[in-house]
């Protein structure tokens, strides 16, 4: 008999209190949210139970290494003539708390460093890395997260009031936990043998559950560990890991009457415990978390073997190299030391005079010239399909089967799709981001029909979406599937003289922010005003009137930013 469903606020809440009780032990959290209410709410539960005089420092996922881990500062050792070392923000955040934010995109060499940070033999912080990956593949770096002991899923979750412990409550409950005597065997096997049916071979989260069961326990003002506080640590440890459903139970054998370690009484104990704790975890798992996990693996799989690649863009730390500038390194930019000595050569008689140091090469800070890169940006190819009414019912299907040939070329590419219908008096996001060529063909199978022609709103729709693409370091592709006959203005009224001045105007604002797009006219025959249209949108115009799938990909491949 399954156990019932836990509130999966308070078990959020529960592992912030419990990571700041054993912080040395559990280490850390992986919080799987986007930006809200529910995310800024277990953030300030956890700032509610660390010390008031502990640091917290937000780490951005693109961290420099020496900005991280510390190392010379160059300008501070050529003024003062010595070596003079900088600290890292992990040095800077001992006994207290680091943020990685957007951890989804954190560098895998990144992630090792502050996995190594963490295996230290005494780690002084508390990793909190914030994930805010739409699927599945979008996710932190193993190598951190099998370091931390919980994955909080706050996705879909509702904040709400509930009991919290503040820093003196935190304190009493350390002196306890540090007083607890260890565990006992029993409960050891039953951890290990419900890890083991749900196909967890980590040993970490078994030490890691053994952990927050005991903090679990010193937190209530128990000194012993009882059968809620472990059910409680495998639902926040094991939960998030399981990778299979659990077996049948099935008859085993009693042990031999000659071993005397093992009585029968303890066999059924350890194993009754064991299947309360299985319980304690299915109770805390989606009907489908298996067919979830399995598909995401695959989707990994492909991930692992190409990546999509978008518009060029300048970067500090690696892609093709384009020279040297003028600069600092705070920034996380190389050092070109070529480029820097040959800046500060014609000044050198001139500084050896008013220099009362002995130096060959006198370098200031105005002299430092760093490397820059060029590399590529992922991609995110943004359908916009026109479901109206003007659009043609009877010629829909063929829309949808181009848009569909357009999604599995992105799909082979690795970019990124995002589907966007308009129809009636609004514009419709079906598909988040997404390169799960499934969910895409999902959505566009339900995908109806009929109705008026907002096309304003659409492309108001793209462009915001398209912003924020691009605020994520990826580069936007816009293409229009529609005749450009727009009959609903802005504010959702209709009439064509409106419709048609806002659809120019939200054109123009696409053209302003540099978005690349096209404009594909699926009217039966060439129109002005769809050209009109696209070219304030500064938009490839492709006038298809049959909607052949292989043209439409075709006009996109010849103009998306990765063929440029």
């Amino acid at each position: 008999m399954t156990a019932t469903r836990p509130d999966p606020w308070t078990d959020a809440l529960a592992a912030a209190r419990l990571l700041m009780i054993d912080r040395e032990g559990l280490k850390g959290a992986i919080v799987r949210a986007q930006p809200g209410a529910a995310r800024d709410a277990w953030l300030d539960a956890l700032r509610a139970c660390a010390p008031q005089d502990a640091p917290l420092r937000r780490a951005p996922a693109h961290i420099d290494d020496e900005r991280l881990l510390g190392g010379l500062d160059l300008a501070a050792t050529l003024a003062a003539g010595r070596p003079v070392a900088s600290r890292g923000l992990l040095a800077e955040s001992a006994g207290g708390v680091v943020l990685l934010a957007m951890a989804e995109r954190c560098p895998a060499a990144t992630g090792a460093r502050i996995a190594q940070a963490m295996d230290g033999a005494h780690p002084r912080f508390v990793l909190v890395a914030l994930d805010e990956g739409l699927e599945a593949e979008e996710r932190a770096p193993d190598i951190l997260a099998e370091r931390v002991a919980f994955h909080v899923d706050l996705d879909g979750v509702r904040a709400h009031a509930a009991p919290q412990m503040g820093d003196d409550d935190i304190r009493l409950a350390q002196v306890r936990l540090a007083h607890m005597p260890p565990a006992n065997e029993a409960l050891i096997e039953s951890i290990c043998a419900a890890a083991a049916a749900f196909g967890v071979g980590s040993t970490r989260a078994v030490l890691f559950t053994l952990r927050a069961a005991r903090a679990a326990a010193v937190a209530a003002g128990r000194d012993t560990v009882e059968e809620r506080d472990l059910a409680l640590a495998a639902r926040l440890v094991l939960a998030p890991r399981a990778r299979v459903a659990p077996a049948e139970p099935e008859a085993q054998a009693p042990p031999p009457d000659d071993d005397p370690a093992q009585t029968p009484e303890a066999s059924a104990n350890a194993e009754s415990a064991a299947d309360r704790l299985v319980e304690a975890v299915q109770s805390a798992l989606p009907a489908d978390f298996l067919a979830q996990f399995l598909e995401a693996r695959a989707e990994r799989r492909v991930e692992a073997r190409s990546r999509g690649a978008g518009a060029a863009a300048r970067s500090a730390r690696r892609g093709r190299p384009l020279g040297a500038r003028a600069g600092t390194l705070r920034t996380g930019d190389r050092l070109d030391l070529v480029a820097t000595l040959r800046a500060a050569a014609p000044w050198q008689p001139l500084r050896q005079r008013e220099s009362d140091v002995e130096a060959r090469v006198l370098v200031r800070r105005e002299d430092f010239r760093v490397r820059r890169f060029v590399q590529r940006l992922e991609s995110t190819t943004i359908v916009v399909v026109d479901a109206s009414g003007s659009a043609a019912l009877q010629r829909l299907a063929e829309a949808k089967g181009a848009v569909e040939t357009l999604l599995a070329d992105a799909y082979v590419s690795r970019a990124r799709v995002a589907l966007i219908a308009f129809r009636n008096t609004s514009a419709e996001l079906l598909l988040p981001p997404t390169r799960s060529l499934s969910r895409a063909k999902r959505s566009l199978a339900a995908l109806p029909g009929g109705g008026a022609t907002p096309l304003a709103t659409a492309i108001d729709h793209a462009a915001m979406l398209a912003q924020s693409e691009r605020a994520k370091g990826r580069t936007p592709l816009i293409v229009m599937l529609t005749d450009g006959r727009g009959n609903v203005g802005r504010d959702g009224e209709a009439g064509r003289a409106g419709a048609e001045s806002d659809a120019l105007a939200a054109a123009r604002v696409v053209r302003a922010a540099g978005f690349a797009s096209v404009f594909i006219d699926t009217s039966p025959r060439r129109r002005p005003g769809a050209e009109d249209i696209a070219r304030e949108m500064g938009a490839a115009y492709a006038p298809l009137p049959f909607v052949d799938a292989g043209a439409v990909a075709d006009v996109v491949r010849i103009h998306a930013p990765t063929r440029r």
